[in-house]
């Protein structure tokens, strides 16, 4: 089953979403489905060397994200949001994440079985 996951917000807000949206993630990739990640507004972030969580927080989204890309996860990263998103604008996205637009996403949302969004 192919599944696509765009995620919305910032990756440290305060709450446990993105985290868990990653597990999610790890666990369909696990179950031997096709996952796809999208990342979109401050989501964009994640992508970045440069984010870094609280000091309080213990889970560092960003390793979780490079390591489901090399598990074989896709992610692609608006390209429009680079420069108007996140903390960290302008930055750029590290190995793996794949500069995008929102056409490649239409066809991304086209294709899978299954589209779930954080």
């Amino acid at each position: 089953m192919k599944i696509l996951i765009i995620f919305n917000r910032e990756p440290y807000d305060g709450t446990d979403i993105t985290w868990n949206g990653l597990r999610l993630a790890d666990t369909l990739r696990k179950k031997g489905n096709e996952v796809r990640i999208f990342l979109m507004n401050d989501s964009v972030d994640m992508a970045r060397d440069v984010c870094k969580g609280p000091e309080s927080y213990d889970q560092d989204l960003v390793q979780i994200l490079k390591d489901l890309i090399t598990n074989g996860v896709t992610v692609k990263v608006c390209g429009t949001c680079m420069a108007r998103c996140g903390i960290h604008k302008n930055h750029p996205y590290f190995d793996g994440a794949e500069d995008s637009t929102m056409g490649q996403l239409a066809d991304w949302v086209i294709d899978s079985d299954k589209v779930l969004t954080f």
